[in-house]
């Protein structure tokens, strides 16, 4: 089974216990605002085009077998309507191209996590699928976790839970730790924010705790968007209701990705909204702390 990779990063704390590998799959069926990872939304490679990192070597213009690249009175352009992110502008010492997205097996993707086994065994760690969105790429994932499964390594999945609920089911059976996103209580907010509602992802994540699978709720908090009172007043109420949520993890909203959208060519929706300073983040806990006894924190 081929998958579209993103990215595969070892010796990650922050993606469920222990030290694990966390893949990148490519693809989301969601568009948030705030997205810091555009580069993961389609599921297509893509070529993320940075002017400022350009020397104007050429080598690019030689290498692009549909002519994207063009130097003109010692100007570099490139033509993104006729990309197909092939990759073969690509070279090891340009800053200025960067190829989002690459074709693998499951099995090319296990042979890379299966190599930190030791680290794994050691302090209680895995492998963690995220995105993007690994419930798009549900064959590839159901695949990989197999993988996983019969190697006796512990299993987590990022997802925002938008997907068919028969989906959900079958690699459900395969994880032992959903990382759960969510990021709005509001329907019509999260249509606004996301581009999608909220009930299939509520819907799912009864399914989850129906099956008695450990559950993470991961909520961004975005200022000026969702970080009211009443929505914290859900993610409390959600806790409480759901038999299975170990934890709620509060995700303070930052601008890392704002650069990537102008190597995308693409607008940044949230260009004036400041991120959340620490002591504005522990007030986001607190809120939601004093409402529930499902521990909360920011990781």
């Amino acid at each position: 089974m081929q998958g579209t990779v993103l990215n595969i990063q070892r010796f990650c704390t922050s993606d469920g216990p222990g030290i694990r590998t966390t893949v990148f799959l490519k693809g989301c069926p969601l568009t948030c605002l705030w997205c810091h990872n555009p580069e993961s939304q389609r599921r297509k490679p893509e070529l993320l085009y940075s002017p400022t990192e350009c020397v104007s070597c050429g080598r690019c213009t030689s290498a692009c077998p549909r002519g994207c690249h063009q130097q003109k009175n010692g100007q570099h352009t490139f033509d993104r309507s006729v990309c197909v992110a092939c990759g073969a502008c690509r070279f090891p010492l340009c800053k200025a191209i960067e190829l989002s997205g690459k074709t693998m097996s499951a099995k090319e993707v296990f042979d890379e996590v299966v190599k930190d086994a030791a680290f794994y065994r050691n302090s209680g760690g895995g492998m963690t699928l995220s995105g993007g969105e690994p419930l798009l790429q549900a064959d590839f994932a159901i695949e990989l976790l197999g993988l996983a499964r019969e190697a006796g390594i512990h299993k987590a999945i990022e997802t925002c839970g938008y997907a068919p609920r028969k989906v959900v089911a079958s690699i459900a059976e395969l994880v032992d730790l959903f990382l759960f996103d969510y990021k709005e209580s509001d329907p019509e907010r999260h249509r606004r924010f996301t581009g999608v509602d909220n009930a299939q992802i509520l819907e799912n994540l009864t399914l989850l705790d129906d099956m008695k699978k450990s559950i993470v709720l991961r909520c961004p908090i975005i200022p000026d968007y969702n970080d009211r009172d009443d929505h914290f007043a859900s993610i409390a109420a959600l806790a409480n209701r759901l038999s299975h949520v170990t934890e709620i993890q509060i995700e303070p909203y930052h601008d890392f990705g704002k650069t990537k959208y102008a190597k995308l060519e693409r607008a940044y929706a949230l260009s004036d909204v400041l991120p959340a300073d620490r002591e504005v983040a522990r007030r986001y806990v607190s809120a939601i702390q004093a409402r529930t006894d499902t521990p909360v924190r920011i990781p």
